[in-house]
């Protein structure tokens, strides 16, 4: 693993239901045990951290009663990300610490481009504009896939709350595209791919194995 004198910044995306949060807390645990500083991200999400306009952008994109413009998602999220960025992933970054997110401005990508056809070149344009190179480029990214079918099957086990998800809750044929686009991306970004339908401890090993290879 490269040694990284202003903290390591890492990603792991993909679509619900691919056990992104349990390998983010597994990823976590692991470099805490190493004595690392340890800051956790979830973009998009309905999270709490620490910042509350932040946290109400996230809740806005992903309440789906609000039927927003998928290019208002683009620009929100943009937003978002802004802010978690500079005020909470800079700093630990600075002080030499591991940021570990789920999703990037990949997901946004997979879901507003390939999902709900925003120009893939606007997208590129704005998040250059507003977000910086450490940002764009992570030092470590991986994507976790699964088909349709038991992807679909793990969401729907959860409470109801994907029901109101506006992303969650769309049909499986968008479901599909965003799942096509995260294979795009994994080749144009050149980004390991994870099927997550191995136990969890096997996951967790295969990211490591990705990180120690590069």
């Amino acid at each position: 693993m490269r040694v990284n004198k202003t903290g390591l910044y890492i990603v792991i995306e993909g679509q619900d239901g691919t056990g992104k949060t349990t390998q983010l807390n597994l990823l976590a645990d692991y470099f805490e045990k190493q004595g690392r500083n340890v800051l956790i991200l979830n973009e998009g999400a309905r999270q709490d951290s620490g910042l509350p306009a932040t946290d109400r952008i996230g809740a806005t994109v992903k309440t789906r009663t609000f039927d927003l413009d998928p290019l208002t998602n683009v620009l929100l999220f943009t937003a978002q990300r802004s802010e978690l960025w500079r005020k909470l992933a800079e700093p630990m970054l600075e002080q030499g610490g591991v940021v570990i997110s789920s999703r990037n401005w990949w997901s946004t990508l997979a879901y507003q481009h390939y999902g709900q056809g925003v120009d893939k070149q606007l997208i590129n344009e704005i998040t250059a504009k507003f977000m910086p190179a450490r940002y764009v480029k992570p030092d470590y990214g991986v994507i976790l896939t699964l088909d349709d079918i038991e992807r679909a099957k793990r969401t729907t086990g959860r409470d109801d709350s994907h029901k109101n998800d506006t992303f969650e809750s769309q049909k499986i044929d968008f479901q599909k595209k965003v799942n096509r686009g995260y294979l795009e991306i994994a080749r144009e970004f050149q980004i390991p791919i994870i099927d997550a339908s191995d136990t969890v401890e096997k996951i967790h090993q295969e990211i490591k194995r990705c990180l120690r290879s590069n």
